[in-house]
């Protein structure tokens, strides 16, 4: 699985546990535009940076490490390079 679908599968994951059903709640908690987490979750953003991880797990109230333990990262793989240059994903 691909990191980026990983970090999908986490957030989806910890909004059902803490009941939160609308992404601008958490926008709200973490101190970031919903936007950014909507990019997220709808798999535009293939290497996210580490500063929107942070206020991601600050809205959720847990820490990153706490965000990384997951099955879901157990083997988990980057984007290959070439692939984002020819999505222009760059």
């Amino acid at each position: 699985m691909l990191s980026s679908e990983a970090i999908n599968l986490r957030i989806t994951e910890l909004l059902k546990e803490r009941n939160i059903s609308v992404v601008y709640k958490l926008s709200y908690l973490a101190g970031i535009s919903n936007s950014i987490i909507n990019d997220f979750r709808r798999d535009k953003v293939k290497e996210p940076s580490i500063s929107s991880l942070i206020h991601i797990c600050e809205g959720f109230d847990i820490s990153l490490k706490e965000f990384f333990d997951s099955p879901y990262f157990t083997d988990v793989e980057a984007v290959d390079r070439t692939e984002k240059k020819d999505n222009k994903v760059v």
